[in-house]
């Protein structure tokens, strides 16, 4: 009776050694299926390109574009600072303005030659700032900006636009008398005086800066 069993167990055995042979040889075809069907789309994608060579790499070295500069945000708050305490709206000129109408001014030791040619457009107007729309602070902070970047420039000669005041309250030119007020506390000021009707009027002023 054993021995019956014995046998059995062996014919189960066989049977899925047997199995496990043809699944291995399944696969082992189906690799191989594989393999040439690849190989046989790599060949046909060859010759449909035929004589084509790769393309040769550029000798050329790779450029990296340099980093923009940081820009020093609290040296320029600084800067501002400066600005605006060295502009002050408390200071007053009517005493050191000519009596013309153009009220032109000059600095001490500047001859009245100086003004007579800068009101006759003697010096060709290099630059120009455009106050209207601004409020005080950002016309006075405009303005010491606008200066001092003229004159790192080398310009001498430019246009300061402040407006006849017609668009503020009650028509009073606010901006006019300010800018006036804030030219005479630059020392790189030298003179201004009232632009002629082709260059704004008395909307406008010329202003002649210290030679750099």
């Amino acid at each position: 009776m054993s021995s019956l069993k014995d046998f059995a167990g062996l014919k189960v055995l066989h049977k899925d050694l047997k199995k496990q042979e043809e699944m291995r040889q399944r696969a082992e075809e189906e690799r191989i299926r594989a393999e040439k069907k690849a190989q046989l789309e790599a060949d046909l994608f060859r010759s449909s390109m035929g004589d084509v060579a790769p393309l040769k790499k550029a000798d050329k070295a790779a450029i990296v574009p340099p980093r923009p500069l940081p820009i020093a945000r609290q040296h320029l708050a600084d800067e501002q600072a400066a600005l605006r305490e060295s502009l002050s709206d408390e200071f007053t000129i009517e005493s050191l303005l000519d009596t013309d109408e153009a009220l032109s001014y000059a600095r001490e030791g500047i001859g009245p030659d100086v003004v007579r040619k800068l009101r006759r457009g003697n010096w060709v107007i290099q630059a120009q700032l455009d106050l209207h729309g601004l409020r005080t602070d950002e016309a006075r902070d405009a303005l010491g900006e606008f200066l001092r970047t003229s004159v790192k420039r080398g310009l001498r000669c430019v246009r300061v636009i402040h407006g006849k005041g017609l668009g503020s309250v009650n028509k009073t030119p606010v901006l006019k008398n300010k800018v006036r007020n804030w030219l005479v506390q630059k020392d790189e000021v030298i003179a201004f005086c009232q632009a002629r009707a082709a260059d704004g009027g008395a909307g406008a002023l010329i202003v002649l800066l210290q030679a750099n």
